[in-house]
């Protein structure tokens, strides 16, 4: 055998250094990670600099995988109602949503310039397939179905359904959902809305389905349902600015212990879900949630409840 050369040393020396690394790599990721919860067990709030919790992704502005480096694309529906959004514009910062879109972007490190409205159907938004947003705001509630096609934030928003009908109508004076029982009922399609009639009401009427809730309100105007389902701020507004002679029936009662909850839509899979879920429990957790939900929907606490 002949004598090992300094080329040889250095070799061997290397190689053991490559299996010592190999090793202090396995032995971190068998490591158990440190709890992300509070002493109460609830998500902990982090700034947005932190770690996003379960993703070990920073979620420092420049290090987002966005769709547009440096923009926050937020996408929504056409047109984007009140009281959610102003004017049908987005880009306001006016309406819960739009105020909410913003908060969100502000801790993420966007500025207002730095962010791009995109509109996308309702419908689509929920399906399978790539994106072209960041994240969607459109009174989306979180389901276990979705989930199968989209990623969801947390919960920004516990939502309710809630009747609208003319005062003419024949359920106008109802006060229980067994009262419900005829009518014809209507509802967006694709929407918990609907799920609500199917699901909760049971109507003994196929209930009408409508691309948007613009078709829906003018199909109640006319007559051609009795009642329509939509969430309990939109029927504030409804009644309120676009329908004459309208009354809220009543809201839903809660069947369940989870209350409906609406979350932001991201593609699944997103590299973005945990930072954008994090804003908002940052956003939860400092009040301004509640803050801006006393500024755009002052008026949804009173209304009767049909059970």
């Amino acid at each position: 055998m002949r004598p090992r050369t300094r080329s040889d040393r250095r070799i061997a020396a290397l190689t053991a250094l490559v299996a010592l690394t190999g090793l202090a790599t396995a032995l971190t990721a068998c490591a158990p990670e440190k709890s992300s919860t509070d002493s109460g067990g609830e998500p902990a709030a982090t700034s947005p600099g932190a770690s996003a919790s379960g993703t070990g992704a920073t979620c420092a502005k420049d290090s987002l995988d966005l769709h547009t480096a440096g923009t926050l694309t937020i996408a929504t529906d056409q047109p984007a109602y009140e009281p959610w959004f102003a004017d049908d514009d987005p880009s306001s910062g006016k309406g819960f949503e739009s105020a909410v879109a913003y908060a969100v972007a502000k801790k993420l490190g966007f500025s207002a310039a730095e962010v791009t409205w995109t509109r996308v159907r309702f419908n689509n938004a929920i399906q399978p397939g790539p994106k072209d947003f960041d994240f969607d705001i459109n009174e989306f509630t979180i389901t276990d179905e979705r989930r199968k096609a989209v990623d969801f934030s947390s919960s920004y928003y516990d939502a309710t359904q809630a009747v609208v009908a003319l005062k003419s109508s024949k359920i106008a004076n109802a006060t229980s959902v067994a009262d419900l029982e005829d009518a014809q009922l209507g509802a967006q399609v694709n929407t918990t809305s609907y799920n609500v009639i199917t699901d909760v009401v049971r109507p003994t009427k196929q209930p009408r389905v409508y691309p948007n809730n613009d078709n829906a309100r003018q199909s109640l105007a006319n007559g051609a349902i009795d009642g329509l389902v939509v969430d309990l701020p939109t029927a504030f507004y409804m009644t309120g600015a676009q329908l004459e002679n309208a009354t809220i029936v009543g809201q839903i009662e809660q069947r369940s212990g989870t209350p409906e909850q609406f979350g932001l839509v991201l593609d699944k899979g997103s590299p973005v879900t945990g930072c954008v879920t994090q804003a908002v429990d940052a956003l939860r957790a400092d009040g301004t949630l509640d803050k801006l939900a006393d500024t755009w929907l002052a008026d949804v606490a009173d209304a009767p409840v049909l059970r």
